[in-house]
């Protein structure tokens, strides 16, 4: 009370709130600038907003008559515009307060949920151009509404037919229904050609708070003619050429069993017809890995391509990729930064004037090579580590120009982008059949992670996104990223997923829902290299199927330097790729005793890798021929 009399309650309050502040970061270092602003609510970033009004509703339209807001949400009334949405079927029975209703779109029909006796073993694929509607995934897995993401993953797995064979019977379940497909055009009587009536509503003067002047964009934005959406059923061909379904992933360096994991977890539960003699009767997702072969602060040679190609045939975790089995659907590209940043119109002519390596504000200048200095043997300093080698080691340049990447690639070619420590648990089918852009929440936290990441190619949010990213010093942190969506009320483009989907461990590992925690139970992301001994006997037992069982993906966040399978560090794919196999055994220190138990990575490893040896089917049933 002393001290507070002294400064006078209100300002010795704002005090006291200072020095805890300034306590909490001397213990804890690591405390991010997020957290001391949750203490401090007075602390503000500076506003980052470029375009005026009618620019972003400007976006607005496009993305609408685009079909790519498929969302129940209303327009922000900041934005002040009404218009009729291509995205949302014509009626509706399902709304909640505050949703929109005024859909000009595709009739729906949901998937019913299976009931009785099913004799099947294994859970059908998805049906072609299949949909989820992910208004009603966060209606049931939103952690701002207090879902639990055990329930999430039920909801998930039951919905989609995960569950057969092995159904326990649930009461009302028509809640749970959130696939669907779109009914024909011919059978609706919704005009969707031309543009849709748009009503300007709201005060007519631009008081949205905005950047410095000099920083702002003054002509009007620049968009291409929308194109209106068209459902699966009116396509004549298998593959919608507006929406292409390429997997993205950025690796810097060598390549090791952490891209290797994700390309197997790829082939394992993707619809890539290996499985059949002829092409399935749907869309095949390919996987393109990006390969900058050099430090994030090097140019590639001239004869980079040729160089890469040599080393992935070289490398016992990428040769079997190049096999000639895989060439359609497992693709590998040389990035260049430069020529990347080249190709985007929005970029191309001014990039050069900012740093590369800005990351929430904090910017890493990279030092000018003297005349004498040497370009061979340059120390392990971050300036040149390709890849995270040691947890004293890691590769944040690489990290930092992957931000900006994933943005450019779903920017030039459309797709998702998915961050090199991920591990895909289900076809994605009904993901890619939901036009809008998306990524997924930071945990306890409304801001996104980008890790992963879908936009549409060529969109006007991209536009926005990188003019806005140019004014602000090229920062694509998906912290920064969220404050330019959220000061230009435009966060309801990028839909902001329940982080259940894609890291089901997020919030057990920051102590939340401990109580009731999905499965496995990890305290910590380490836990699936180093599982617990408690529950060491688990991942054998339940295999695959007990890991996460809903999610469509799992992101083990880093770890580069953890094997997956310490006793057998090697790829085990069989006969046909054995020698890559005898030349990672001839490393040393590359085997060690099998243990008793196995953590929760080397089975899913060993799983994928028994898949494509031919010794076991995949989650659908399905065998390698």
């Amino acid at each position: 009370m002393r001290f507070i009399s002294c400064f006078g309650r209100t300002r010795g309050n704002i005090a006291l709130a200072i020095l805890f502040a300034f306590g909490i970061y001397i213990v804890f270092p690591s405390a991010t600038t997020d957290r001391i602003k949750n203490i401090l609510p007075f602390t503000r970033d500076p506003p980052t907003l470029v375009y005026r009004r009618e620019d972003l509703q400007s976006i607005w339209v496009y993305e609408i008559e685009s079909g790519h807001y498929p969302s129940s949400s209303s327009i922000p009334p900041q934005i002040g515009l009404e218009i009729f949405n291509l995205g949302l079927p014509p009626q509706r029975t399902d709304e909640l307060p505050g949703e929109a209703t005024n859909g000009t779109g595709f009739k729906r029909v949901y998937f019913e949920i299976q009931h009785g006796n099913l004799t099947v073993a294994f859970p059908p694929r998805p049906a072609p151009g299949s949909i989820a509607d992910l208004n009603v995934v966060k209606r049931h897995c939103d952690f701002s509404r207090q879902k639990l993401v055990r329930d999430c993953l039920e909801i998930l797995r039951v919905g989609a037919g995960l569950d057969n064979g092995n159904r326990l019977r649930r009461e009302n379940l028509d809640d749970w229904k959130y696939i669907y497909l779109e009914q024909s055009q011919d059978t609706s009587n919704q005009t969707r050609t031309g543009s849709l009536p748009v009503v300007k509503i709201g005060p007519s003067p631009d008081n949205l708070p905005k950047r410095s002047g000099s920083e702002l964009e003054f002509s009007p934005i620049k968009l291409p003619p929308p194109s209106p959406p068209h459902s699966h059923s009116d396509l004549s061909t298998i593959c919608d050429p507006d929406y292409p379904r390429i997997f993205h992933m950025y690796w810097t360096g060598q390549f090791t069993d952490k891209p290797y994991m994700a390309i197997l977890s790829f082939l394992y539960t993707q619809n890539t017809g290996l499985h059949l003699h002829e092409l399935p009767n749907a869309c095949r997702p390919v996987f393109w890995v990006w390969i900058n072969p050099v430090s994030a602060a090097s140019v590639p040679n001239p004869d980079a391509v040729d160089s890469m190609y040599k080393e992935l045939q070289s490398n016992p975790w990428a040769s079997p990729f190049l096999h000639e089995r895989f060439k359609d659907i497992v693709q590998f590209k040389l990035w260049n930064t430069t020529a990347q940043l080249d190709a985007i119109p929005e970029l191309r002519n001014e990039w050069r004037l900012h740093t590369l390596f800005n990351t929430g504000g904090r910017i890493v200048n990279i030092p000018q090579k003297g005349p004498n200095e040497e370009t061979n043997n340059q120390p392990d300093d971050m300036f040149h580590r390709t890849g995270s080698k040691s947890s004293s080691s890691y590769d944040r340049l690489s990290v930092i120009l992957s931000d900006m990447a994933r943005f450019v690639l779903c920017h030039r070619f459309g797709g998702i982008y998915l961050d090199a420590d991920t591990i895909l648990l289900r076809d994605w089918e009904e993901l890619w059949g939901w036009r809008g852009a998306f990524a997924y929440r930071w945990s306890r936290l409304p801001r996104y992670n980008t890790a992963v990441l879908h936009m549409n190619k060529g969109s006007a949010l991209g536009t926005f996104l990188f003019r806005t990213a140019l004014k602000n010093n090229l920062d694509f942190h998906p912290m920064t990223i969220s404050r330019y969506l959220k000061d230009a009320y435009l966060d309801g483009l990028l839909l902001q997923l329940p982080d259940a989907l894609f890291d089901s461990a997020w919030l057990n590992t920051e102590n939340y829902q401990r109580d009731q925690p999905p499965q496995p139970f990890f305290k910590a992301f380490e836990d699936l290299f180093d599982t617990p001994v408690v529950s060491g006997a688990a991942p054998s037992a339940l295999g695959f199927d007990g890991f996460f069982k809903g999610a469509f993906s799992y992101h083990y966040h880093n770890f580069w330097w953890k094997p997956f399978d310490p006793s057998r560090n090697w790829p085990d794919l069989g006969i046909q790729f054995s020698a890559g196999e005898t030349a990672r055994k001839a490393l040393p220190q590359s085997t060690s005793a099998d243990l008793g138990d196995l953590s929760w990575s080397a089975v899913l490893k060993r799983t994928f890798e028994s898949y494509i040896r031919g010794e076991r089917c995949n989650l659908y049933g399905e065998w390698l021929w």
